[in-house]
């Protein structure tokens, strides 16, 4: 049986976010995703528009993720996405259910907002799934960037088979052009 702790989600601009907090979420990204994550930033191609942060009883940071509010165009027609980006647990608070409290926490956000979709990218679905999450496949152009220096190299077109959507919105999803009007979470 898991024990219930107390966590404290806090929703944060980025342009707030300096010092102590700061080296909080690097430490945190590079412990998720290694040290192949900028060890000069908080981010790894664009500064998400917030974050929620989930501290413990401790007020150590054991859960992140990003947010991007952004325009795209689906077949076409625009749609209005809230992009989920660096969604992380550190590995000491894994299987705690912060992960999913994170997305919920998301979801709630959504509510009475002119937001039609969540999308993200995942290697591992198993989380996102399990919070009515749908992987989809389209044909997707976006804006590439150099993650080293941050200057643009061009635009990318392909199929992502990582891509997961959440409808939270009126629109419909479909299988077409996904054009994302900017550079890939």
């Amino acid at each position: 049986m898991k024990v219930e702790r107390e966590y404290q989600v806090k929703q944060i601009v980025d342009y707030d976010i300096k010092g102590k907090m700061k080296a909080e979420i690097q430490e945190l990204l590079t412990e998720c995703f290694g040290d192949g994550y900028p060890d000069d930033r908080i981010y790894f191609k664009q500064i998400p528009h917030f974050r929620y942060l989930v501290h413990n009883e401790d007020q150590r940071l054991v859960g992140h993720v990003g947010v991007d509010y952004r325009v795209m165009k689906l077949e076409g027609e625009p749609i209005n996405v809230l992009g989920i980006i660096d969604l992380c647990v550190s590995k000491d608070s894994r299987s705690l259910g912060i992960g999913s409290q994170l997305l919920f926490e998301l979801e709630r956000f959504c509510d009475g907002r002119n937001i039609d979709f969540l999308l993200l990218f995942a290697d591992d679905p198993s989380l996102y799934e399990k919070n009515g999450f749908q992987s989809v496949s389209n044909q997707c152009t976006w804006m590439k960037i150099n993650d080293q220096n941050q200057t643009t190299r061009g635009i990318g077109t392909e199929t992502i088979n990582e891509l997961m959507i959440k409808r939270v919105g009126t629109k419909k999803w479909s299988s077409g052009q996904l054009d994302m009007l900017g550079y890939l979470y």
